[in-house]
């Protein structure tokens, strides 16, 4: 008998178990279902609180609809928008608008780039410049609002005595809420105030992940701090300041706290006793909920929108261009 003969067969091993059917839907439901589980809370309080709003308010403002004259409710089509070109109020408000939002917006983000740039050097107590420069920021509106109000006050007011200090109305105070110019200053300083130090901070963040060696480098090619601000500093955090300019853009465009709480009667919402510092939110506040004209208001919440976009894409356009010939 051969050797052959007396090897013993091969044993083959047995072919693995298929899963069940059980056990296939968990795995298919575990990959493709739950994740869909865990995002769907999100899109379902945006639907309740953020899209049916916006498309409920689109309805609103092609309708009549006046909360003190229910039974004049009924179709208006673009009337409403129509409306808004001959409005003398809502231009003021919008002239208004732009103009504190020129003074607050462009020094606001420059000052917030110079702050940071030099939060970026070697500081001795690095961490209270830090955390004192947010605490505007945590500051509520109204009591910050309240305090400058008493700040910029004719009489008496701190502002005034400043200004005295370098021999300007010393014979008559300046009426900080009577002029144009004067009150927008004055809610403008509110909203740099607030909001400088938060800037800063974003821009610090993006600051500290240029490398080093770019600067040590411009150094030695004879390029001062002020040169590496612009030429190095602004184009590589560019993402930053865009987003910058994007919310700095919707936040002053839709001010609503800082005049309404700078106003001697806050609850009529007119901006001053001759709409002199009136934004197009107090407007709308104005024309929805104390003339009650909801279909009116609702229009110009939708114009106010299409302003934004349109502002907010050219500052942004701008802002790359500028960064990009930098």
């Amino acid at each position: 008998m051969s050797l052959t003969q007396l090897r013993p067969p091969p044993q083959h091993a047995a072919p693995p178990a298929r899963p069940s059917k059980f056990k296939i839907w968990i795995y298919r439901f575990d990959t493709k279902t739950i994740p869909y589980v865990f995002i769907a809370p999100f899109f379902i309080l945006f639907g309740i609180f953020g899209l049916f709003p916006i498309v409920y308010n689109a309805i609103v403002s092609l309708r009549t609809w006046r909360l003190d004259e229910p039974d004049k409710d009924g179709w208006a089509g673009f009337a409403n928008f129509t409306k808004l070109l001959s409005d003398s109020d809502f231009w003021n408000a919008l002239f208004n608008t732009f103009g504190i939002f020129l003074l607050s917006t462009v020094p606001q983000l420059l000052l917030a780039l110079i702050i940071a740039n030099l939060l970026n050097r070697k500081l001795r107590g690095q961490t209270f410049w830090r955390i004192g420069i947010l605490l505007p920021y945590l500051t509520p509106v109204v009591a910050s609002t309240l305090v400058f109000s008493v700040f910029f006050a004719r009489d008496n007011g701190m502002a005034n005595w400043f200004l005295s200090l370098v021999g300007f109305g010393q014979e008559q105070p300046l009426d900080w809420r009577a002029e144009k110019w004067t009150s927008w200053v004055a809610i403008a300083t509110m909203v740099n105030w607030k909001w400088i130090g938060y800037n800063a901070l974003l821009y610090l963040s993006a600051m500290q992940s240029i490398p080093k060696d770019v600067y040590e480098a411009a150094a030695v090619d004879g390029a001062g701090p002020w040169r590496q601000l612009w030429r190095i500093t602004v184009p590589m955090i560019q993402p930053v300041v865009v987003f910058t300019v994007i919310l700095s853009t919707i936040g002053g465009l839709q001010l609503f706290n800082e005049p309404m709480m700078f106003d001697q009667n806050p609850q009529s919402a007119s901006g001053g006793s001759a709409h002199q510092f009136q934004t197009i939110a107090q407007l709308i506040y104005k024309v929805g909920w104390k003339d009650l004209n909801l279909g009116y208001a609702a229009a110009m919440s939708w114009a106010l929108f299409l302003i934004i976009l349109v502002v907010a894409g050219i500052n942004v356009l701008l802002t790359k261009r500028i960064g990009g010939d930098r």
